[in-house]
């Protein structure tokens, strides 16, 4: 912890005001591609008459690639350091949003989310990594809320343009604004504009060995679990919602306004996030958002009016907008010195792992005995996982 406290007060770059700022403006720009182009990769397949299993496929190959090689990706960002994998991943954003203006089709789409999850995922280890080594480790809650902020506004702003932009602009017009807006990270990166650090030295007192010795951790590997579920409570969501709207048959844009209201919950959660990291332990945030989510999970089904939806999904949007602050603070506390990209690259890839797996196993299941019993089993998941995270 010496090691890292020493590194926020004699790093140069860390005194450029402007620069996590930047960086957290370049996060939405890309954020904003990859959310809006969840609602539209599963409407434009479902108006293509793909069944619910297909648009389960598609949403698992946003985590396929990320969930193979995050933990090789972390490692290099601990490596080489930041700015090369940012300019990377914003490139591979840029032309897998481009793709379907070009070519038609189902077959494009699996190309599509395949390289937008591993694009994105190799842009946010890198931003997630800079993010914990700025200022001092008490203040990474709140730098981690700042960020996760900024995913709010790009989390609101995706499906909303996005359904807006299909019902009046059809998909390749949606596709083409989604592929101009990375075209900014690009430029900034690519002429080196914000100056970010370079690879970080492994501490002495760093523990050797490979990812085991991560999940011998106890802590670690109890942030990794729960994590894991508030991910697939997080990414269902934005794979059932519009599958459940276009079913009791609302417009794109009615849709999108579901989806935005979760987002615009997870930012007004994260504006109090100082507060709540003042009177609440990390593991009592998360439990209690495990909680909240399993009730929204488990009311989802009874409910089939706009308003009731836009209501639980608000709910459901404090509840997991609390949590990833809290999550990404312990992980950078807890993971050994010169490690922390590794051991965010593990975290993404239990997630991803999750997320590939159950869009698959539960759009199966949605298209044999229909969505209720997804939403109810979900439920019961995340209520585990709430007792789970309250255990000493």
């Amino acid at each position: 912890m010496a090691h890292r406290a020493a590194c926020a007060v004699t790093e140069p770059w860390r005194s450029r005001a402007y620069v996590f700022p930047a960086l957290i403006g370049l996060g939405i720009l890309n954020h904003t591609v990859l959310t809006g182009s969840r609602v539209t990769i599963s409407l434009y397949a479902l108006s293509l008459g793909s069944s619910t299993f297909v648009v389960g496929i598609l949403m698992g190959l946003y985590a396929f690639l990320p969930m193979l090689l995050a933990v090789a990706a972390g490692r290099l960002t601990d490596r080489i350091g930041l700015r090369k994998p940012m300019l990377v991943g914003s490139c591979g954003v840029a032309i897998a949003a481009a793709l379907p203006c070009f070519v038609s089709g189902i077959a494009p789409l699996f190309v599509t989310t395949a390289l937008l999850g591993i694009s994105f995922m190799l842009f946010q280890l890198a931003t997630q990594n800079a993010t914990g080594m700025f200022g001092h480790p008490s203040e990474r809650a709140k730098h981690f809320a700042m960020l996760a902020m900024g995913y709010s506004v790009s989390g609101f702003c995706g499906p909303l343009v996005s359904g807006l932009m299909i019902d009046h602009a059809g998909f390749a017009g949606t596709f083409a604004l989604l592929a101009l807006l990375p075209l900014i990270p690009v430029g900034i990166l690519s002429w080196n504009l914000l100056k970010l650090p370079g690879p970080r030295p492994v501490a002495e007192d760093s523990a050797p060995g490979g990812v085991a010795v991560l999940f011998r951790n106890r802590h670690l590997r109890r942030v990794f679990i729960v994590n894991a579920l508030l991910a697939v409570a997080w990414d269902l969501h934005s794979f059932f919602i519009p599958i459940y709207g276009a079913t009791i048959g609302l417009s794109a844009s009615r849709i999108g306004v579901i989806l935005a209201a979760f987002a615009a919950a997870t930012f007004i959660v994260r504006l109090f996030m100082g507060w709540i990291a003042r009177r609440f332990s990390e593991f009592e945030v998360l439990a209690a958002a495990l909680f909240v989510a399993a009730t929204a999970y488990a009311l989802f089904p009874f409910v089939k009016e706009v308003g009731p939806l836009i209501a639980l999904s608000f709910a459901l949007g404090l509840a997991l907008g609390c949590a990833q602050p809290m999550v990404m603070s312990l992980l950078h506390n807890i993971a050994p010195a010169g490690r922390m990209g590794e051991a965010v690259g593990v975290r993404m890839s239990i997630i991803n792992a999750s997320t590939f797996a159950m869009p698959l196993l539960f759009g199966a299941v949605g298209s044999t005995l229909g969505l209720a019993p997804v939403f109810w089993s979900i439920g019961a998941a995340l209520a585990g996982g709430g007792f789970f995270a309250r255990r000493r």
